[in-house]
């Protein structure tokens, strides 16, 4: 029987969806340059995580056998959210060094 992987997806996004929080309200209060394309791509991995959240809690409500399509939606999506917070970090961290 395959591991039920929703509890470790809705930790981690949720954990991941604070820091995106944290990211674009620095961003904010710091005033940086090219702010418009870094608050885009934190907003985008935003709503990335908050769906991987919303989908990881309601597979982890459905029987073992019905969970897996929703589950394995939500690991991509929160694959696809850390690929778009680490381009987010990559644009902040050459932003900083200018």
């Amino acid at each position: 029987m395959k591991e039920n992987r929703s509890p470790h997806i809705l930790n981690t996004s949720a954990n991941l969806l604070g820091l995106c929080f944290i990211v674009l309200t620095s961003i904010k209060v710091s005033k940086m340059q090219d702010v418009t394309l870094i608050d885009e791509t934190t907003a985008l991995a935003i709503l990335l995580f908050m769906t991987s959240c919303i989908l990881s809690f309601i597979s982890m409500g459905k029987p073992a056998g019905e969970n897996l399509r929703m589950e394995k939606t939500a690991d991509i999506i929160f694959l696809s959210g850390l690929v778009v917070l680490f381009l987010t970090t990559m644009m902040i961290t050459f932003n900083v060094i200018k």
